[in-house]
C-alpha cells in the first residue's frame, strides 16, 4: 500500500474465488544448519514497533465492497478450532460442518459466490479428535491440524512429544502445531532449541510443522525475533504467536516482529514462511487489521491460506455478522451466526 495515501484502501482482493486454491500447500521449508551470527546482534525497538504497529488500523480503511472482500479473504484463512477439555467427536463434527459451509446460503449467494462457497483454512483439535474431523472433513479439501507435543506448556519429555506428533499424522493430521520449549529461550539455549524443532520437523513427515512460540512467555521482542528465526532454520514451515492459553497472546507488535524475522528468512535462503496469529482474535476487526499487517509488511502472497492463518473460532461469528450488515444493511443478533 502507498504509506502517503490516506483514502479508502483499494482492495488486494475481490470478493470471488482466490487466485490460488485455498488448501494448496505451500512448498515445505528445508531448514538450514543453526546460524546464531543471523540473529546475535538483533536489537529491536519496542516503542518503534508499537507506533507502527498503532498506524496500521488508523491511516487506511476498507470500506463496503472492498471490506467484504477483506473478510471473505479472513475467513478463507482462520483454523478454526476446539481445544477445549471437554471436546467431544460431536461438536467436532459439528465444528467441520460449520468450516464446510462458513456462511449461511443466502449470504453466499448475495456476494456472488455460489458457484465456489468459501471454506475456511483448516479445522484444529487434539490429536484425540483428529480422527472424527478427518472423517467429517472426508472430500472437503480441508486439512486437519492438530496440537501436539504437551500443548500448551509443552514440558513433557521430548520422546513422548514427538511420539504425539506420530500419532496425530497417523491419525491423519496433514498439519502439526507444536510448541517450543520456552526456558531454551529464557536461558538462549540455541542449539537445544534447534535441536528439538527439528527432530519435531523430522517426525512430521510430509505434515506441515507450525512452531509455536508462545510469545506471552518470552518477555521481550528480541527473544520473539530470535526464537522465530531459529524456528524458521530448524525447519518450521509456519510460525505461530501463541497457544491462546498465556496471559498475553496475539499483539500487532509481537506479530510485526515475527514477520520482520519471517522476510529476513525468505530474503537469506529465498523460502516462503507462513504466519499464524492465535489468541486474542475475536472480531472482523482485528481480522482486516492482521490482513493489513501482512499486506504492507509482506505484499499480495501472505494473503493466502497456504502461506496466512488466523487461529480463531468467535471471529468466524462476528464476520459473518459483518457481511450480513453490508448485504441488508442491518445488523443481525450474534446468534443468528451460530459457530457450529
Amino acid at each position: 500500500m502507498d504509506k502517503t495515501d490516506h483514502k479508502t484502501a483499494k482492495p488486494a482482493l475481490s470478493v470471488v474465488p482466490a487466485s490460488v486454491p485455498a488448501h494448496d500447500p505451500q512448498a515445505r521449508n528445508p531448514g538450514v544448519p543453526l546460524q546464531t551470527d543471523w540473529f546475535d546482534a538483533v536489537q529491536v525497538n519496542l516503542s518503534a514497533s508499537e507506533r507502527r504497529a498503532a498506524t496500521l488500523t488508523t491511516r487506511r480503511t476498507a470500506k463496503k465492497e472492498y471490506q467484504a472482500a477483506w473478510l471473505v479473504r479472513a475467513l478463507q484463512c482462520i483454523d478454526l478450532t476446539a481445544l477445549a477439555g471437554d471436546d467431544t467427536p460431536g461438536r467436532v463434527q459439528r465444528l467441520c460442518a460449520k468450516a464446510r459451509r462458513p456462511l449461511r446460503e443466502d449470504i453466499v449467494k448475495a456476494l456472488g459466490l455460489a458457484d465456489a462457497p468459501p471454506t475456511v483454512g483448516a479445522v484444529c483439535v487434539y490429536p484425540t479428535m483428529v480422527a472424527p474431523a478427518v472423517k467429517a472433513l472426508a472430500g472437503s479439501g480441508i486439512p486437519v491440524a492438530s496440537v501436539a507435543t504437551g500443548f500448551p506448556a509443552g514440558l513433557t519429555p521430548l520422546p513422548i512429544r514427538l511420539a504425539e506428533i506420530r500419532y496425530a499424522i497417523e491419525e491423519g493430521a496433514g498439519e502439526i502445531d507444536i510448541v517450543i520449549h520456552r526456558a531454551q529461550v529464557l536461558t538462549q539455549d540455541w542449539s537445544a532449541l534447534y535441536d528439538e524443532v527439528a527432530a519435531m520437523r523430522e517426525a512430521c513427515g510430509a505434515a506441515h510443522l507450525k512452531a509455536i512460540l508462545a510469545t506471552g512467555d518470552l518477555k521481550t521482542l528480541r527473544n520473539v525475533y530470535k526464537a522465530s528465526m531459529v524456528s524458521m532454520q530448524a525447519g518450521a514451515d509456519f510460525i505461530k504467536t501463541s497457544t491462546g492459553k498465556e496471559d498475553v497472546n496475539a499483539t500487532l507488535p509481537v506479530s510485526l516482529t515475527m514477520l520482520r524475522a519471517l522476510r529476513d528468512y525468505g530474503e537469506r535462503t529465498g523460502i516462503r514462511i507462513g504466519f499464524k496469529p492465535a489468541g486474542g482474535l475475536k472480531t472482523a476487526k482485528d481480522a482486516l487489521a492482521w490482513l493489513t499487517l501482512m499486506k504492507e509488511e509482506l505484499g499480495r502472497p501472505w494473503l493466502e491460506p497456504n502461506l496466512f492463518r488466523i487461529g480463531a473460532s468467535s471471529m468466524l461469528a462476528d464476520i459473518e455478522r459483518q457481511l450480513e450488515h453490508f448485504i441488508t444493511g442491518r445488523y443481525a443478533a450474534l446468534h443468528h451466526q451460530p459457530l457450529a
